[in-house]
């Protein structure tokens, strides 16, 4: 069953969640997979772990407190938000893989305009270089199989990150699910630990050099999106 994608253009956040989780509530085995395109109005929102003392300064940017997973994130104009509704049971895999495909395609969006992501051992989401954000070296901080250990502390040292993850699962079914940053005012990242992490630096598309509309940033996430979701 095809993913069938919506694309909402600039959207409440708190409805589009209620939205979401009105309809996995009430999805059936035969109800089609979503994926939810949009932006939101400037937010903060704080996830089921969020910790009130990474909220440094929000003044007026309004805090709303949400069930997916992770800390404080930033959202606001400029930002591709992607909301994948997929019956992970139906699509025959499980959360971890889900987020590995996510992931996944982000970093094909970034490479479709000529930007290398990355992926951190233990902090969920995609990075870019700041020193050379085209560069394919791998990076030291990469996930890597390490026998009988635990994974590392987070080390951002160099990145910023350009892509944020935040999902829930319900009945088998996910929906939240990943922000691009394209085009943002910036600032009111430095108001939070970006995800919990004190002085993570982020960055945006335009930051980096690339120059794109939101909508042509929408449409490449949205089909690796949906090829990659896809069972």
């Amino acid at each position: 069953m095809a993913i069938e994608t919506r694309m909402l253009g600039r959207v409440d956040y708190a409805g589009t969640v209620q939205s979401m989780q009105d309809y996995t509530a009430t999805r059936t085995p035969d109800s089609p997979d979503l994926l939810l395109i949009c932006e939101h109005p400037p937010l903060y929102t704080q996830g089921l772990a969020g910790k009130k003392d990474h909220i440094l300064n929000p003044g007026e940017i309004p805090v709303i407190a949400t069930n997916r997973g992770g800390q404080v994130t930033f959202h606001g104009p400029g930002q591709v938000v992607a909301y994948p509704l997929i019956d992970l049971q139906r699509a025959g895999y499980y959360v971890k893989e889900y987020v590995y495909r996510v992931e996944e395609a982000v970093i094909r969006t970034l490479d479709h305009f000529g930007v290398t992501g990355h992926r951190v051992a233990g902090a969920p989401g995609i990075y870019v270089r700041l020193d050379d954000p085209h560069s394919h070296a791998l990076l030291p901080q990469r996930p890597q199989k390490r026998e009988g250990t635990a994974a590392p502390e987070p080390d951002f040292t160099g990145l910023g990150k350009i892509a944020a993850l935040g999902i829930k699962v319900s009945r088998h079914c996910t929906y939240h699910g990943v922000a691009l940053n394209v085009d943002m005012d910036l600032e009111p990242y430095r108001r939070i630990n970006p995800c919990g992490y004190a002085g993570l630096q982020t960055v945006d598309l335009s930051t980096i050099g690339v120059s794109t509309t939101w909508e042509e940033a929408a449409q490449v996430l949205g089909q690796q999106l949906s090829m990659r979701l896809a069972p």
